[in-house]
């Protein structure tokens, strides 16, 4: 029997909205800074808006071919975001509300279903933060230049991270799910990002490992669930893609996320899975407590 393993990556972020032109910086830090300034303005208007996400997760083999049936869940989705640090930072979370699972309302037992394993977290990190200045240490950019061809009006800023998320670790599913775990792996993450280059807004994001994780499974708990050794990490591939949404009364043009694409590919007892992020029903909360769609 394939294992399942409990998803802990943020689900969303929203860029900003659209502005005058700009110059565009020819050094990285330059383009970091623009970037980090429209993130903190979007930090102060995104809790104004709610939106729905649309989750299909699809067990795969190894060759990414489908195994057993497809989950899909709903949650309704907003944005809560402490004050600006003195660094010019905001602590940001993504607060979901489970509206469905497979098309029905959530019952009590999907609470205890190991297929519920991979469902997003109720409460994750914004993951475009780690653009902000307090978390750019922990990586090393370069500006590769200009798009080409549809991208041709973006920005390319490589990443890749410069420390291991420590030893790994693997535990059993806090939540008593069967054949469910928790599992961190020790390997560092790369990247690319596509930035408007009139308005400093984030349009795309590409992310994977940089490497193989590798990770121990401790001689008592893999003899208790019978699982391997050793679990390999091969594959944690994730694009995040943004589109215009316009409001209107007041009349806005916003980018915000279209939608989200990971591919997870495990050696050992863990199962693989492809899942797609989609999100719509953009709802924003203006003067007088109205709700603009």
């Amino acid at each position: 029997m394939r294992r399942t393993h409990c998803v802990t990556l943020a689900a969303v972020s929203w860029a900003l909205v659209i502005t005058g032109a700009a110059q565009s910086p020819s050094d990285v830090h330059g383009v970091l800074r623009q970037v980090s300034e429209r993130l903190n303005q979007y930090y102060k208007r995104a809790q104004n808006v709610v939106f729905t996400e649309k989750k299909m997760m699809q067990p795969v083999s190894g060759d990414y071919s489908p195994q057993g049936f497809a989950r899909v869940t709903e949650y309704e989705l907003r944005v809560e975001a402490d004050e600006a640090d003195g660094d010019g930072s905001s602590e940001v979370k993504i607060v979901r509300q489970l509206l469905k699972v497979n098309g029905r309302a959530p019952r009590d037992k999907d609470k205890r279903d190991r297929a519920g394993c991979t469902d997003e977290n109720p409460l994750s990190d914004e993951p475009l933060s780690f653009l902000l200045p307090a978390n750019r240490g922990d990586y090393a950019f370069v500006l590769v230049g200009p798009g080409k061809g549809k991208d041709q009006h973006t920005l390319m800023i490589d990443f890749m991270s410069t420390k291991r998320e420590g030893k790994g670790e693997i535990t059993e599913d806090p939540a008593g799910r069967e054949d469910c775990f928790s599992i961190t792996f020790p390997v560092g993450v790369k990247g690319r990002v596509w930035v408007d280059a009139a308005t400093y807004d984030v349009v795309r994001v590409e992310q994977r490992i940089a490497g193989l994780g590798d990770l121990p499974v401790p001689f008592k708990l893999a003899r208790r669930h019978n699982l391997t050794d050793h679990i390999v990490l091969e594959r944690n591939d994730r694009t995040i893609r943004y589109k215009l949404v316009a409001f209107s009364d007041p009349d806005e043009t916003v980018l915000l996320p279209e939608s989200i694409e990971t591919l997870r590919i495990f050696r050992g007892a863990i199962q693989s899975s492809r899942s797609r992020q989609a999100f719509s029903d953009y709802r924003r909360f203006v003067t007088g407590a109205r709700i603009v769609k």
